[in-house]
């Protein structure tokens, strides 16, 4: 702003910069500058600028105002990159519809703890499985295996499109599917040894199937086969096993109950709880807390199945089942998180609203069902 906008007269006789006389092209001084009228003048009052963009009204937050509040205990100190009429804030900041400082905006609301997940989804697809399995399960044995089955299958599947779709790595899909539902009804009617049977016939299904494409990635392709072969239809083949007891139908509903109980033990006290992370560099959302849930949970409900759903079984034999479950479900939880970690996603699949697919449901059953099935014939016999 120069000097004439804020009412200073300019003096007869003015010189350049240079001093060496007067400016050429320079105006005469007008009648209200004459020297014989200077007495008579008053100086303007200081006002502040007028916006550019103009307007009668003021701006009630002081955004337009270049030379900032008129009395210094006006507004609250702020720091520069904040002020208004600091020359170093952004362009986006001279906005005139912005507060002059943070102090202005009201405070945000403090936001509650989130779940991590939508709890009404996973709620209702969790008691939507739960119905099909205890149905399946008491009514018709051979139906609960047609279930496991089903999962073992659609297992395969999404870790299989996961390990082509981000390392490029092509397990052989028809054989392993064929040679997983095999696995399951042989562990079925033939015990342990027809799975076992099974699970080295699958193994010799992979490699052969793999000979018809080119050699580049066998390796890698046939190691990736094989190892899921036995993660998920080997495993799943004890919860087979346990069916074919005489009461083999209450053991299946106990080895459900105790890895349910635990994961959901470990859950609810996490999350009101958790403060010490277990394992941040595999899974960041687990907590020491929560383990400590999960066992005392698990524990409390082996201890009532052993009681009143397992015959011969008592409740010291429950808490050990208990806690062993705990522990084994815990273990492939984090194994499916270091698997997931190393194939850079979230879930498996999104084939459960709420629980991502299969295998994020499967993680802490699968490596669970050889647990359950050893101590069950330990202490309650086959």
């Amino acid at each position: 702003m120069n000097d004439s906008s804020w009412g200073a007269p300019p003096q007869a006789g003015y010189w350049g910069p240079s001093d060496q006389g007067p400016v050429q092209g320079a105006a005469p001084a007008g009648p209200a500058y004459d020297a014989h009228n200077a007495q008579q003048t008053r100086p303007m009052p200081i006002v502040p600028d007028v916006p550019a963009h103009g307007g009668d009204q003021d701006d009630d937050r002081g955004a337009a105002r270049t030379g900032g509040p008129l009395f210094r205990d006006e507004t609250p100190r702020t720091p520069p990159h904040q002020d208004p009429s600091s020359p170093v804030r952004s362009h986006q900041s001279q906005n005139p519809q912005e507060p002059m400082s943070s102090a202005a905006q009201p405070a945000p609301a403090p936001q509650k703890k989130s779940a991590g997940r939508d709890l009404g989804a996973a709620i209702g697809v969790g008691v939507g499985l739960g119905a099909v399995i205890v149905a399946s399960l008491f009514v018709v044995k051979a139906a609960f295996v047609g279930v496991i089955t089903v999962a073992v299958v659609v297992g395969l599947w999404e870790l299989t499109s996961r390990l082509a779709e981000q390392k490029g790595i092509r397990a052989p899909l028809v054989p392993l599917a064929v040679g997983g539902a095999a696995m399951v009804i042989a562990g079925y009617v033939r015990g342990a040894e027809g799975a076992w049977v099974a699970m080295a016939l699958t193994a010799l299904a992979v490699l052969v199937w793999r000979m018809t494409e080119p050699p580049e990635g066998y390796l890698k392709d046939v190691t990736a086969g094989v190892f899921a072969a036995f993660y998920i239809p080997f495993l799943a083949t004890f919860v087979a096993m346990m069916l074919t007891a005489d009461d083999g139908a209450r053991r299946v509903l106990t080895f459900l109950l105790l890895a349910v109980v635990s994961d959901t033990g470990a859950y609810a006290v996490g999350w009101r709880f958790g403060k010490h992370k277990l394992a941040p560099r595999i899974s960041p959302g687990k907590t020491r807390e929560g383990l400590l849930g999960a066992l005392a949970f698990a524990m409390v409900a082996g201890a009532l199945c052993m009681q009143f759903l397992i015959d011969d079984g008592t409740w010291w034999q429950g808490l050990i089942i208990g806690l062993a479950v705990a522990a084994s479900a815990t273990l492939g939880d984090l194994g499916e998180s270091m698997i997931k970690r190393d194939l850079g996603i979230k879930d498996m699949g999104t084939l459960l609203p709420g629980h991502g697919g299969i295998m994020d449901r499967l993680d802490s059953l699968l490596p669970t069902a050889p647990v359950v099935w050893l101590l069950l014939v330990l202490f309650v016999g086959s």
